[in-house]
């Protein structure tokens, strides 16, 4: 088997026993948690590799140890109240044995990464059950709310195109889905470690990990409840706007690698000067400190399918607009998608362009035109919601941005 596909099924059986092993320290089930579940599962795929040189005979043997094993322990748990040993040494012991045959006839490098990470495993005892302790009920339902997505509804859609203008596919659209949920469960995450001692820049970061929109609107609510906040607001909002426009970018490379090679400058450019305003804004509260407002749950399935159905929409408008009107209205659909969501309009129209079906130079300028109305947008909404003088902070610098991305959609071919 080549190497590449080895690492690749470990680490899948890896992840799966981290998921399943979460959910069982999170309700501090006694014989398995978020070292064993990951124990068991490379075991298993490790004595699958053994079973191909051995015979089948070994995944045989290796299921009958694990049930003997979880047997014995279940059979030996202390009382409740009592320190529970746990039985993750159990599960290491059979799993080393298991490599220690397989580096005979096998890879030894893949053998050498097993070894590793059950070492790492034992070590972050502490840590790992620390991550575990800080997640209350909501963050794990976020996650499984996250796997239901990903691992049970995207599999089962079938991956065909549906309608006129043969661009609705289910399953592509919802592997969009997949990625903006993702990315921002991944903020998500972070935000409930770090978020209430978030320095500025942090704060930033993930709202724009999260929300650049959401973020706009919390810090201009609490800057007309705290006037002495506006600097700092109008710095965690600028970081924030150049986080989504880096999460642009990616979105960009994932749909269509080509399509960002091509319009790699006018994205490098208009995100360098957003960083140059961000600098620029952070240098005079450097010192201060924003705590992150509180997160909506990203992975909520209702929000996942509001998204997925003005994708859908979005994608159909740009390919009807460009059979019917040419390029001329693809830049009215982008300014009022733009108002409320810029992944939308990043996604559909990087596919079309992966498609073929729009041309790179016209399918960046209809980004970047988005994403100058969705500034626009973001600074009506601190207009009406936040103190004067932020939004006196945040017109100037929207406004360098808004002139820039006008340019450089004028002057580059």
């Amino acid at each position: 088997m080549d190497t590449l596909l080895i690492f690749q099924n470990l680490g899948i059986s890896l992840m799966l026993g981290l998921l399943v092993g979460l959910q069982r320290q999170h309700v501090h089930a006694p014989l398995g948690g978020i070292r064993t579940f990951p124990l068991v599962t490379v075991f298993g795929t490790v004595c699958a590799l053994l079973a191909q040189v051995y015979g089948g005979w070994i995944v045989a043997v290796g299921l009958a140890g694990v049930v003997a094993t979880t047997v014995v322990g279940k059979m030996t748990t202390p009382a409740r109240g009592d320190v529970h040993r746990g039985l993750t040494t159990a599960f290491a012991m059979p799993l080393m044995f298991a490599v220690g045959a397989y580096v005979l006839n096998g890879n030894w490098s893949v053998a050498v990464a097993v070894s590793g990470m059950v070492a790492i495993l034992l070590e972050l005892k502490p840590e790992l059950h620390g991550i575990v302790a800080r997640l209350g009920d909501a963050d794990i339902k976020a996650i499984m709310q996250f796997v239901l997505i990903s691992c049970i509804i995207l599999p089962v859609l079938p991956n065909q195109v549906y309608g006129w203008y043969d661009v609705l596919n289910p399953r592509e659209i919802w592997w969009m889905i997949v990625l903006v949920v993702g990315i921002s469960l991944g903020g998500y995450v972070v935000w409930k470690f770090f978020g209430q001692q978030a320095g500025i820049v942090l704060g930033g970061i993930l709202g724009g990990t999260i929300s650049s929109t959401a973020t706009a609107v919390s810090f201009a609510k609490r800057s007309r409840l705290a006037p002495s906040s506006v600097r700092a607001a109008a710095a965690v909002i600028m970081i924030s706007t150049t986080v989504s426009f880096i999460r642009v970018t990616i979105e960009m490379a994932v749909v269509g690698q080509d399509f960002l090679l091509k319009c790699v400058l006018p994205m490098s450019v208009l995100v360098s000067v957003a960083f140059l305003l961000c600098v620029i804004g952070w240098y005079g509260t450097r010192k201060e400190t924003q705590a992150m407002p509180e997160q909506a749950n990203p992975t909520e399935l209702k929000s996942a399918l509001i998204f997925g159905a003005l994708y859908a929409l979005i994608l159909f408008a740009v390919a009807a607009t460009r059979v019917q009107f040419e390029n001329s209205g693809l830049f009215v659909v982008a300014v009022l998608s733009g108002l409320t969501d810029m992944d939308a309009i990043t996604l559909s129209t990087s596919r079309m362009v992966s498609a073929g079906r729009l041309t790179a130079e016209t399918g960046w300028r209809v980004i970047v035109a988005a994403a100058m109305a969705n500034l626009i947008f973001k600074a009506g909404l601190i207009a009406m919601l936040g103190h004067r003088k932020l939004f006196l902070r945040i017109a100037i610098l929207f406004g360098i941005l808004v002139f820039v991305g006008s340019v450089l959609m004028a002057t580059l071919p």
